[in-house]
């Protein structure tokens, strides 16, 4: 069984004029509820064994402050997380070459949609979850019978929804 975590990055300040919308930082409440996040993931046994992580700071930030109550050894960043649709985040996942394990931190709707297509069944809770909306630091849980390289729309199970 392999599984695929999507991590809609947590809550980002507005931009200040002038600045890229790829820099905008965290807000102090993205912040909590990441770490929030990571402690979580920790108690459920969610810890994956590869990160991919947009190179957008709030992304790049999400990350870190999960990492602190969940250490991952392999993280790559990919800017390509930041301006591919769900269907440039499925190639990035299958040419990660990750067997057992993946989360990916990126952004809406590509994580809504990405989780949407891919999950033929799931749990009802969560199903009904991530047909209301992916809320920033939102957790969709998948699993798949077959390799992440793999994996094809309608494929998975939506095993969860979390969010902090």
């Amino acid at each position: 069984m392999t599984r695929l975590y999507l991590l809609r990055h947590a809550k980002a300040r507005w931009a200040e004029p002038g600045s890229r919308d790829y820099d905008r930082p965290l807000a102090p409440s993205g912040h909590e509820d990441a770490e929030r996040l990571g402690e979580a993931m920790l108690e459920a046994g969610y810890v994956p064994d590869t990160v991919l992580c947009s190179g957008a700071r709030r992304a790049r930030e999400t990350w870190t402050a999960v990492s602190r109550r969940l250490p991952v050894a392999d993280v790559r960043f990919i800017d390509g997380l930041y301006s591919s649709d769900a269907g440039g985040y499925l190639d990035i996942v299958r040419e990660a070459g990750a067997d057992r394990s993946v989360l990916v931190v990126g952004h809406n709707p590509m994580m809504e949609d990405l989780a949407t297509a891919l999950s033929r069944a799931g749990d009802e809770a969560a199903l009904a979850a991530v047909a209301h909306g992916f809320p920033t630091c939102g957790l969709a849980v998948l699993r798949f019978s077959t390799a992440l390289p793999a994996i094809k729309p309608e494929d998975g199970y939506l095993e969860a929804f979390v969010i902090p």
